[in-house]
């Protein structure tokens, strides 16, 4: 009798590997419509403690600040006032600009972000201007001033402040709102510190004018902060070039894509405070190329260069006689 043949193994279904990761913009890319045009927000936990913990913060150096003589801690309470008016605009603003796109609003919500940052960019500076001005009046007329109740609300504001800017993490690197509202955060832990170290000195030396002149330097510091933030507002609200974006790379990457000529009308502009747009006519040889391919790649490659929406006009090689 023939001997029966060994049994093979089963054979193992073949294992194939997750894909990667998409990246944030590409993710963004693949959303339907209207959700495409969302504004990428973080989590609203980061608002809503700032707002608690400043606005508490605000409250107690204005009242030692008023009780005990220290102008330089109530122009670090204002200037926290401020921040409060700012966190709140920016997380309603957020909050707006998660709504969908609608037959009117196209492109959606995402550009009260960047009203949020400019109008915080103003509040900082009216803030400033206030600060400074009665310092200079201080200057002529000191008011006697407790150190010890300062030197302790002003380490408090230490702690809240970059205990509240620590809230907003990474997520704040690619938003303009959160940015603006965790760089102000850590200003006023600065201003808190130097308020501190004020109140320490005015209780060594007892020199009282030594509260003026912090709280005149709080002011410009403010005052520089403002202005960046609202230069930065207003590049975003006039659709220049989004920072971070190379307009001569975009460029150079979309011509490097297999079959295409040339590339014109090259447009980058941003939708919110998180997400930048691009509109391109690509030139591309006729036939032998798959333009939904074509497409699909271009996408893949804008979205690495953090453009999270992109329109592209495919067009063939000109026929007509150079001018």
């Amino acid at each position: 009798m023939p001997s029966q043949p060994a049994s093979q193994p089963a054979s193992q279904p073949a294992s194939h590997p997750s894909p990667p990761p998409l990246h944030p913009a590409e993710e963004i890319q693949r959303r339907p419509h209207p959700r495409q045009h969302e504004h990428r927000g973080g989590s609203p936990g980061a608002f809503r403690w700032s707002v608690i913990l400043n606005s508490a913060l605000s409250g107690l150096q204005l009242a030692i600040g008023l009780g005990f003589g220290s102008l330089a801690l109530i122009s670090d309470a204002v200037h926290n006032l401020g921040d409060v008016g700012g966190l709140l605009a920016g997380w309603g603003a957020e909050r707006l600009s998660r709504r969908p796109a609608t037959a009117r609003f196209t492109y959606g919500f995402g550009r009260s972000t960047e009203l949020a940052a400019l109008l915080n960019g103003l509040l900082v500076l009216t803030a400033a201007v206030v600060v400074i001005v009665e310092g200079v009046h201080r200057l002529r007329d000191p008011v006697p001033m407790v150190s010890a109740p300062v030197a302790w609300a002003a380490a408090a504001g230490i702690a809240v402040n970059l205990g509240s800017a620590r809230l907003f993490g990474r997520e704040a690197g690619h938003d303009l709102n959160r940015r603006a509202a965790m760089v102000h955060l850590i200003t006023d832990g600065a201003v808190s510190a130097a308020v501190l170290v004020s109140a320490l000195l005015v209780k060594l030396t007892g020199w009282l004018a030594l509260d003026a002149l912090t709280a005149i330097g709080v002011g410009l510091a403010v005052a520089w902060s403002g202005w960046r933030l609202l230069q930065q507002a207003l590049v975003v609200a006039l659709d220049a070039v989004p920072p971070g974006i190379d307009t001569t790379e975009v460029e150079g990457v979309l011509r490097s894509l297999p079959g295409v000529l040339d590339v014109h009308h090259v447009h980058v502009w941003a939708m919110s405070t998180s997400q930048n747009a691009l509109t391109a006519h690509l030139v591309r040889q006729p036939g032998g190329h798959d333009d939904l391919a074509l497409l699909h790649e271009a996408k893949r490659r804008l979205a690495h260069l953090g453009i999270a929406h992109s329109t592209l006009q495919l067009e063939p090689p000109s026929t007509s006689p150079p001018a």
